[in-house]
């Protein structure tokens, strides 16, 4: 007999009742995105890789080592994309979006890096991004953070840290890259692996060195804002300013570097300690040069992602954050004509009260075996219709969750006791 197949390592399934709490969780966060104009804009999960080559860079770790990258029939080379920002320029470019507009865009859906998989990290994840090109000044920065944090907040995620940072320009980078490479050559054999092959292909990913032996040696590292430029520290100044006008806290890390080359100036990332090593559930900051590297005009642009994966472990944790119950209404029948009458019972409850999670019972059994399934649906209410109810033009109506006789209500009226229990307002045609 041969074996079953299971899913690809990092490759995972989402089963209900947590698709539910997906459901929530994008919902709420679409509909922020929305009330700041943002519009959707939906990429192909495949592009060539070059885009990500010229974008993202190519001595990234995610360029060298982390992308699904393939030829396909025709010999081009091909990847399923790691992130969404290179996809986001290169359709603006494609389809003529950048001219003479500044467009506010978001994405949502799987990404791919081949990693080793581990909580909050797998190699298909999904995120939800926003891009704005053609704003360059802090106050886009200013307000996109602010939009990350009334959305983190509205689905229950208080205790997340704001760290900020500016990486300046390309030129000032440059001359702070040469001097932490300086330093960091004379403790060369006390760095790690990892930080040993970055000294020479990408040095400012060492400041995100998670071994402690190389925190240490970077005490005494030369700091990148030693080297900024005049107009990058104005830039963080004056978004510092706007964040202070608004209350919102924030700590500066002058070791917040991002993964990405692109980036430069601001770059800011929402963190828990909840998550262990994969503590950051949303990253962003601006890439002014990106457009410009795939072919279009000097576009000033700032973005960011959120990592869905780890928002729902977080959420998974605070029990009852975001309701996954399967209904609010189990409908128990108990009979033929209670059947055919509940299928009507069910369409009309459904037409007239939009929302209602009503789940009707089908496959027959009995009133015992029918309760320990609307017990075990989570739904709060159980309808009941058998022969007596149907005699009398009743319905029983039972709290599932707290103690109680069933009680019989009028046919007719159940629609109005329902709505006034949940909230909902009865659907009117006229």
């Amino acid at each position: 007999m041969p074996s079953n197949i299971r899913s690809v390592r990092g490759f995972s399934d989402t089963l209900p009742p947590v698709t539910a709490t997906w459901q929530v969780l994008e919902a709420r966060l679409h509909r922020i995105l929305d009330g700041y104009g943002y519009q959707e804009i939906r990429l192909p999960q495949v592009e060539k890789t070059e885009l990500f080559s010229r974008s993202i860079g190519e001595v990234t770790d995610i360029v060298e080592k982390e992308m699904y990258t393939f030829e396909d029939r025709n010999g081009d080379s091909l990847t399923l994309r790691p992130e969404g920002t290179a996809g986001c320029v290169r359709a603006c470019l494609e389809h003529g979006l950048l001219h003479n507009q500044q467009p506010r865009l978001w994405y949502a859906g799987a990404m791919f890096r081949h990693e080793r998989p581990q909580k909050g990290r797998l190699r298909q994840f999904h995120q939800i991004g926003a891009e704005v090109f053609g704003l360059a000044g802090p106050d886009i920065d200013a307000e996109m953070i602010l939009m990350t944090a009334r959305m983190l907040a509205a689905i229950g995620l208080n205790d997340v840290e704001l760290q900020l940072n500016s990486l300046g320009t390309p030129e000032s980078r440059q001359a702070y890259r040469q001097a932490l490479v300086d330093y960091l050559s004379e403790f060369r054999d006390q760095l790690d692996a990892d930080s040993q092959r970055r000294l020479q292909t990408n040095p400012l990913r060492i400041l995100d060195s998670k071994v402690a032996e190389t925190q240490a040696l970077l005490d005494q590292a030369p700091t990148l804002e030693d080297y900024l430029d005049q107009a990058s520290r104005d830039h963080f100044a004056e978004l510092r300013e706007r964040l202070d006008a608004v209350g919102q806290p924030y700590v500066i890390n002058p070791r917040l570097v991002r993964g990405l080359d692109y980036y430069g100036r601001t770059v800011f990332e929402w963190v828990t300690h909840r998550l262990g090593a994969q503590g950051t559930v949303c990253a962003g900051g601006r890439y002014d040069g990106v457009v410009e590297q795939l072919g279009g005009r000097s576009t000033p642009a700032v973005g960011f992602a959120m990592g869905l994966e780890r928002l729902v472990a977080l959420i998974e944790e605070n029990q009852g954050l975001v309701r996954a119950d399967q209904a609010d209404v189990y409908l128990v029948l108990l009979g033929n004509a209670a059947e055919r009458e509940g299928l009507r019972l069910a369409e009309r409850l459904r037409n007239d009260l939009p929302g209602l999670r009503l789940l009707m019972h089908c496959g027959g059994g009995s009133f015992k075996s029918q309760f320990k399934r609307a017990d075990r649906s989570g739904a709060q209410l159980a309808l009941v219709l058998a022969d007596q109810e149907l005699a009398d033009g009743t319905v029983g109506l039972k709290n599932l969750r707290e103690s109680g006789e069933q009680r019989s209500h009028p046919l007719d009226g159940i629609a109005a006791v329902l709505g006034e229990h949940f909230g909902i307002t009865i659907h009117s045609e006229d």
